[in-house]
C-alpha cells in the first residue's frame, strides 16, 4: 500500500511582517541632466547651496542622496531607487523645484533653466562606490572629455541608443 504525503497549506489569516521578509540592498540610479542649451550657469562658487537644496528635496521624497557634483552646465547626483515615487515624476519635480530656486537665490543670474530630458542610468550595489567615484571626480574627467562624450559613452555603455537631436 502506497502512502500518501499531504503538505498542510499555510494557515488562513496568517499574517507576514516586514522583517519576514530578504532584505535586498537597494539598487541606485545616476540622475544627469543639463542646463538648458548646455550653458554654462553653474556658479561654482555657489553650487554647494545647490547641493544642499537638492539633498533637502531629495529626503523629503524619502530617497537617499548618495553623492552630487557638476560642472557649470551639467550635473550628476546618485540617489537610491524608492518605490513610493516613479521617476519621471521625482525628475520633473524635482528639476522645477531646483530652477525655481536656482532663479530666485539671485546666486546664479545667468541660469534659465535645465534642459529637457535627463539620462538615468541604474547601478547595483555592488557598483556604488566606483559611482560615487567617478561623481566625485567630474572637474578632473572634464578636463580630457566634454559633456556630450561623457554622456554618449555612459548612454553606449548602458545600451541605450544615442539620440542626437537631444544635444545641441
Amino acid at each position: 500500500m502506497e502512502s500518501k504525503q499531504t503538505v498542510d497549506p499555510a494557515p488562513i489569516g496568517v499574517e507576514y511582517k516586514k522583517e519576514d521578509y530578504v532584505k535586498l540592498p537597494p539598487d541606485f540610479v545616476s540622475l544627469i541632466f543639463r542646463t538648458k542649451d548646455s550653458r554654462k550657469t553653474l556658479n561654482p562658487e555657489h553650487v554647494r547651496e545647490l547641493y544642499a537644496y537638492i539633498m533637502g528635496y531629495i529626503k523629503t521624497k524619502s530617497w537617499f542622496l548618495y553623492r552630487i557634483n557638476s560642472m557649470e552646465d551639467h550635473l550628476h547626483l546618485l540617489s537610491d531607487l524608492h518605490p513610493n515615487l516613479a521617476l519621471a515624476n521625482y525628475m520633473r519635480d524635482m528639476k522645477t523645484s531646483s530652477s525655481n530656486w536656482l532663479k530666485q537665490s539671485g546666486k546664479f543670474p545667468k541660469f534659465q533653466g535645465w534642459a529637457e530630458g535627463y539620462a538615468a542610468l541604474t547601478y547595483a550595489w555592488r557598483d556604488k562606490d566606483t559611482i560615487v567615484n567617478y561623481i566625485k571626480k567630474q572637474q578632473e574627467h572634464h578636463k580630457n572629455v566634454t559633456f556630450e562624450e561623457e554622456l554618449k559613452s555612459l548612454l553606449v555603455e548602458h545600451g541605450i541608443e544615442v539620440d542626437d537631436s537631444f544635444f545641441p
